[in-house]
């Protein structure tokens, strides 16, 4: 996992939806970041859906950005390709830029293991919670972002993140062969 503290690994991605080029600094305004990496076919993701479109909308406002990452082998998983991950976005009623990662250059950066995954990071762009959405399971209770929301809060309101996170449970991202990063498998 992504020692907390660590700065935010940079990124400038094309967004599934229009194309248009999404970098780390265009958030440099915001207190705090959230990077999420998702895809369109994971049923954990299917799972949260609702739940990550809802925390998008509560936090409207705040001193908040939102960024997802999908970094799956399309070629394998051609699901998670940018037409098929923006349709399942605007089905979703996401409202943040949603980056394709072709060649899984962040998602290694970021020691992303599965989707979904969740890095936020503080005004400095210092990591302060890398972890799962809360304790809801595709089959099991409905996703309510409490882990999750728990950690923005606190970075808005400028106090510590609980240090006690549990990881994120999923699908493990799709590595494109011979890119599979060192931490794969361990």
């Amino acid at each position: 996992m992504l020692a907390l503290g660590t700065v935010a690994p940079d990124f400038a991605l094309p967004d599934v939806a229009c194309g248009r080029t999404v970098s780390l600094a265009d958030f440099a305004e915001k207190n705090a970041l959230l990077v999420m990496f998702l895809c369109a076919h994971c049923p954990y993701v299917v799972h949260v859906q609702a739940e990550l479109a809802r925390l998008a909308r509560d936090y409207a406002g705040r001193s908040l950005a939102l960024v997802a990452i999908t970094a799956n082998d399309v070629a394998n998983y051609p699901q998670d390709a940018p037409a098929p991950t923006a349709a399942m976005a605007r089905a979703a009623g996401f409202t943040f830029p949603f980056l394709y990662d072709e060649t899984q250059v962040v998602a290694k950066e970021y020691s992303a293991a599965c989707t979904p995954d969740f890095f936020v990071f503080d005004a400095a762009r210092r990591l302060v919670y890398r972890g799962q959405l809360d304790a809801s399971r595709p089959g099991r209770g409905q996703a309510d972002g409490a882990d999750l929301r728990a950690a923005l809060d606190a970075v808005l309101a400028g106090t510590a993140v609980h240090p006690e996170q549990k990881p994120s449970i999923g699908c493990n991202i799709k590595w494109q062969p011979g890119r599979e990063p060192a931490y794969f498998g361990k």
